[in-house]
């Protein structure tokens, strides 16, 4: 039996929302502690003339990690939002006129791979099922592992797949598709996973599958209907929850943490969990204390920031669906730009969500609410002016690419970059994925969920295990409080 514990929690993002309701279900006795006014950390929402954004996640991958999240409590996806399967999933603009529709389901898929490229379709099944097969180790079995041992990857169904550690994603697609077009699309989930195809294990094909083979999926009103279920169902479990409270310290003695400074005051906790930065976190500690140097932190690989624009339009926007990627430019270049060379791209891809083509609540109407997405190297230099010319550059590209003008029709418009990840999430160098999904950045090769200098202080979210994205935090949330309740079950 666990000993009851008061427990800290630092951030109310996905993988700690998780982790308050696993540590809350054991007994415990949770607080979460969030800077910002309202919980939810990156999956914030923002509100203004009449729309709705959702400013942080917008793709809704892996249904099936987040029904197993909630049945872990008895409960069921649908006891606290809807979700709406998308039709087409995306679209991938190329050209005037010239883009190709990603449907729900993948004999559709097949189809049109087929007539883009002759002989394609079969290749497309193949590949498809050993992307299935690596979705079934990794999601169902590796990565509800805790990252503390390399053996922790070692079983009988990696062993046949060793190779695919060693390969990458760019190869192996390559090897199968010629057309470019193609071979863009298979690549891109992982580009989204913050690292170049070319540097991605080709284990991680899984995305493919949670891509094609699962869907893309809306929660009816927005990916913050998922926080809000989240924060139901903490409360329900007892979870208490404190917001416009930012940390100033992490309180230590004898090598173990015993509370945090809030705002100026002492609160006293058997254990500290941070779901915050993973370097910022470090920061609140005295150096002595520090698992990680700074040097450390500086060769890591980081998953890139982004340059986002909230935009209200007055009119419905055409030619157009739900999520949209402009793939018009140079792919390489532009993985180039972030990872090889870090600047500002000259002709960037990037990435649109028109929420109110599905979400009749995002905008008033007869409007359109969007968000136009941007990725770009961490740490980048980032002021208004490069803002105000990257939106121009975007516009002229939508405008020429469907075939009409958008511009006049704005009536709301907000940007948010790398200072803002810095200021709103402490975000190291203004990364908005968290770490990369290197080969030498996978599984027990990423920051600790436990501290190896201070005993009691936890840490969970895309910087540790199993990595970045919204499924990989409900996840995270999981192991580490399963490794706080192993601590705490010997008494």
């Amino acid at each position: 039996m666990n000993q009851p514990k008061t427990i800290a929690i630092i951030g109310s993002g996905f993988s700690s929302l998780a982790a308050a309701s696993y540590l809350a279900q054991s007994g415990h006795q949770v607080t979460v502690y969030e800077k910002n006014a309202t919980i939810g950390g990156r999956a914030r929402q923002l509100k203004s003339d009449g729309f709705t954004f959702d400013m942080g996640p917008s793709w809704y991958w892996m249904p099936d990690v987040f029904e197993r999240f909630f049945a872990d409590f008895g409960k069921k996806t649908t006891d606290y939002y809807e979700l709406i399967k998308l039709s087409p999933a995306y679209r991938v603009y190329f050209g005037i006129n010239e883009f190709i529709s990603i449907a729900d389901n993948l004999p559709e898929i097949v189809a049109t791979f087929e007539s883009v490229e002759k002989g394609s379709g079969a290749i497309l099944e193949q590949f498809m099922a050993e992307a299935r097969s690596n979705y079934d180790i990794a999601i169902k079995d590796l990565v509800y592992r805790p990252g503390v041992s390399p053996l922790e990857l070692i079983t009988l169904e990696t062993a046949k797949k060793v190779g695919q550690f060693f390969s990458n994603i760019s190869r192996d697609v390559r090897k199968k598709f010629k057309n470019e077009k193609l071979v863009q699309i298979l690549e891109f989930p992982v580009l989204f996973l913050g690292a170049k195809p070319s540097d991605t294990p080709s284990f991680y094909s899984f995305m493919n599958y949670a891509d094609f083979g699962l869907g893309t999926w809306h929660p009816k009103t927005g990916m913050f209907d998922v926080v809000k279920g989240m924060e139901s169902l903490a409360a329900e479990l007892g979870v208490q929850f404190v917001t416009n409270a930012a940390i100033e310290k992490i309180i230590v003695e004898n090598k173990s943490a015993k509370g945090i400074v809030v705002n100026g005051t002492a609160i006293y906790a058997d254990v500290v969990l941070s779901g915050a930065d993973y370097h910022h976190t470090e920061t609140l500690l005295e150096e002595q204390h520090r698992a990680y140097s700074e040097k450390y932190w500086d060769s890591r690989v980081f998953a890139p920031s982004s340059l986002l624009f909230y935009v209200g339009f007055n009119k419905k926007i055409e030619n157009i669906s739900h999520h949209a990627l402009f793939f018009d430019t140079d792919f390489n270049q532009h993985a180039k730009d972030i990872y090889d060379t870090p600047r500002w791209p000259a002709e960037p891809l990037f990435y649109a969500s028109f929420p109110s083509i599905t979400d009749a609540s995002t905008a008033p109407e007869g409007m359109e609410s969007a968000c136009f997405l941007i990725p770009l190297a961490p740490g980048i230099e980032d002021t208004e002016a490069l803002r105000e010319e990257y939106f121009h550059k975007i516009m002229d590209r939508l405008e020429t690419l469907t075939q009409q003008e958008v511009r006049k029709n704005i009536i709301f418009r907000q940007s948010f970059c790398k200072n803002d990840f810095v200021q709103d999430y402490n975000s190291y160098k203004g990364n908005a994925y968290g770490m990369a999904n290197t080969l030498l950045q996978t599984a027990f090769l990423r920051p600790k969920l436990k501290s190896k200098k201070v005993a009691n202080l936890f840490f969970t979210g895309q910087l540790t295990v199993p990595g970045p994205g919204v499924p990989p935090a409900l996840i995270s949330g999981k192991l580490v409080a399963e490794l706080i309740n192993k601590q705490f079950s010997k008494a």
